[in-house]
């Protein structure tokens, strides 16, 4: 025996139905907060943002990545490794 039903509603009539909750709100809050997280890190990357976290660092930084590269290319130059 062969059974076919056709329910003609929309979905939130066939959750209701269903026994299933509204999660409407809930979606709207999780969308409203990651456009609102998203808005905020799209800020970070504009230029000028880049640079001012770059240069946070200092010429401390830059001389100890200097000094790092130097190091590197001298080995790679000698073929031994660099003295400290």
């Amino acid at each position: 025996m062969k059974v076919k039903m056709e329910f003609d509603c929309t979905p939130e009539e066939a959750r209701a139905f269903m026994g299933l909750p509204d999660v409407t709100p809930l979606n709207e809050k999780l969308v409203a907060e990651m456009q609102a997280r998203m808005e905020a890190n799209m800020a970070m990357l504009a230029p000028d943002e880049l640079m001012k976290n770059w240069m946070a660092f200092g010429a401390g930084a830059q001389d100890q990545f200097r000094k790092l590269m130097t190091a590197a290319a001298t080995a790679g130059f000698s073929g031994t490794a660099p003295k400290e």
